[in-house]
């Protein structure tokens, strides 16, 4: 019987650093597009939309218990950034917090994305097999955009701590209910919700025009961060009405998934995640190489 012998350190320490050099490097080499035939989009409608959430729906109801582990963190982060701005005194970031936290949500989404790949294309669903995939090629690009729309979230927070500054601020809010009543009773309340929701649209605009298919283009193929962002801002301006309404379904879910101390998203979040990469395999084609 051979005997197997014991590294010393130094020899499994090079390993595992070159391990991780190789992953680094596809990540990084992923940043970039390796798909050589360009994607065309398509035109989209109403019922295109209906088709993707029904679909949604299916994948839901299919890998239930499975897509549940992978999504409950994203509430469980809401409701403490949302328990921080009560006890930090920063009563006036609640719904900043509340309302731009989905701006991230497609990276919360990107497991559901590929449980719905792989369920189209017949293959292992469960979350450890769709998780497995996301290395090396496919986690550069993602976790690049993941980074982008993190940006994103943090100047919101910047802008609507400035729009709160400059009507119902500076000065601190210690209660919640205080803070509520002058901003429903007052003129420099109303001020804050008019600009403040103003600001919030744009900023949710630029998200979901950036984010409408590019995380699921990722995964799907090798394209790179620039051809995704290029394809879903093509998505966005081919159909922009079903662009706008895919917007206002997704806003209203969410809302609706908050209610209930954000609960509602272990529900709402899966189903919107999953229908993203259906509306993708709609809104996007790929020719067949020649």
């Amino acid at each position: 019987m051979p005997h197997k012998t014991i590294g010393n350190p130094l020899s499994w320490s090079a390993q595992r650093l070159a391990g991780m050099g190789r992953g680094l490097g596809a990540a990084v080499d992923g940043i970039g597009s390796h798909e050589m035939i360009q994607p065309q989009v398509n035109q989209i409608g109403v019922s295109d939309l209906r088709a993707a959430l029904r679909q949604g729906a299916e994948d839901f109801a299919a890998l239930r218990s499975d897509v549940i582990f992978a999504v409950v963190l994203y509430p469980v982060i809401g409701f403490v950034l949302a328990v921080w701005a009560f006890n930090a005194g920063q009563v006036h970031l609640l719904f900043p917090l509340v309302a731009g936290f989905p701006l991230v949500g497609p990276v919360a989404a990107v497991g559901l994305y590929e449980m719905s790949r792989r369920r189209e294309q017949g293959e292992e669903t469960d979350w450890s097999a769709a998780l497995s995939t996301l290395t090396g090629r496919v986690m550069g690009p993602v976790l690049s955009l993941g980074l982008l729309l993190t940006a994103i979230f943090v100047v919101w927070l910047f802008a609507a701590h400035a729009v709160w500054a400059a009507t119902l601020g500076p000065e601190p809010y210690d209660s919640l209910l205080t803070f509520f009543r002058d901003t429903v009773t007052t003129r420099p309340g109303w001020a804050m919700i008019i600009v403040g929701c103003g600001v919030g649209f744009i900023f949710a605009a630029v998200v979901l025009c950036l984010s409408l298919v590019s995380f699921p283009m990722l995964i799907d193929r090798p394209v790179g961060v620039p051809v995704a962002l290029a394809t879903s801002l093509a998505v966005a301006r081919r159909n922009p009405r079903t662009t706008a309404i895919w917007g206002l379904i997704v806003a209203l879910s969410l809302v609706a998934g908050m209610i209930p101390l954000f609960t509602g998203l272990i529900v709402v979040l899966p189903i919107l995640g999953h229908a993203t990469w259906h509306l993708y395999r709609r809104a996007v084609s790929w020719p067949q190489p020649a």
